[in-house]
């Protein structure tokens, strides 16, 4: 209906959906959400997503963009790099060289490509020190984006994700309604008309405009999210050891109640 017959995502968890769990446990997210959009309730309509939590850019650029190259799809969406550049020590620009190198591959193979940047970390209590990094990876993005005309979806712009309640508890993973938001950007930037608005303000809250955190909640925080990813970087693991992507391969896409049940049988 908009000249996308298939659409491949891939990436790391913010492409997999992570926290945007369904009642089975399984993960939506936004590609998924973009996908719906995308099909239209077409059968013919197929979607694959190779992303999975933890993958380094490498990893994905490996396994992911060369899946991308051999099925062809009509669309690519590609977000990575994110975990690389908040190891300690990080060469900003060597990522997004790296990361250039793979959309120039897609877009070479006349493959459409829709990148996405990094979300402002401002108002994130801890994790506003990686603000800096962030907005050097994206400055680079912009300008891959531009050589190699593929779209962007400005997250770093979108106010709706400075608010608390587009965060997950661990600082790091959007929440379902974040995740609504992002594909509904995505789609205005592919053209694709849609009902609703991601720009649409949140309820009235009592909290702050500026986030207040207490030393508690970061210590916690600490202890629950921070240690365990450097005992993982330590030991070369990854939060997605074991696990395969939930759409392997261009298929039809089937409404989100039934993929529920597909997963749990």
């Amino acid at each position: 209906m908009y000249g996308y017959d298939s659409y491949m995502a891939i990436g790391d968890s913010f492409t997999e959906g992570l926290n945007d769990e369904l009642p089975d446990g399984s993960m939506r997210g936004w590609a998924d959400r973009l996908a719906e959009v995308l099909a239209a309730g077409r059968p013919e309509f197929r979607y694959a997503n190779l992303a999975l939590r933890g993958k380094m850019l490498a990893e994905i650029m490996d396994e992911q963009v060369p899946v991308a190259l051999e099925m062809k799809p009509d669309l690519v969406t590609l977000c990575a790099g994110g975990n690389d550049i908040i190891v300690p020590g990080a060469d900003v620009d060597a990522v997004a060289a790296r990361f250039e190198a793979g959309v120039a591959e897609l877009r070479a193979a006349g493959i459409p490509v829709v990148i996405f940047n990094g979300p402002d970390t401002k108002q994130l209590s801890v994790m506003h020190v990686l603000r800096g990094k962030v907005g050097i990876y994206n400055a680079h993005l912009w300008a891959i984006a531009d050589r190699h005309g593929a779209k962007m979806v400005d997250l770093w712009a979108m106010a709706p994700l400075h608010d608390r309640r587009a965060w997950s508890d661990d600082r790091l993973h959007f929440t379902p309604e974040a995740h609504r938001r992002i594909a509904l950007r995505a789609a205005e930037v592919l053209g694709i008309p849609v009902e609703s608005d991601w720009r649409e303000p949140w309820p009235a809250s009592d909290e702050p405009s500026t986030w207040i955190t207490s030393r508690r909640s970061d210590l916690e925080w600490t202890k629950l999210h921070l240690l365990p990813w450097i005992r993982r970087q330590l030991r070369g693991e990854s939060m997605g050891d074991g696990l395969s992507p939930k759409h392997s391969e261009l298929t039809p896409l089937l409404p989100v109640e039934l993929r529920q049940d597909a997963n749990a049988s």
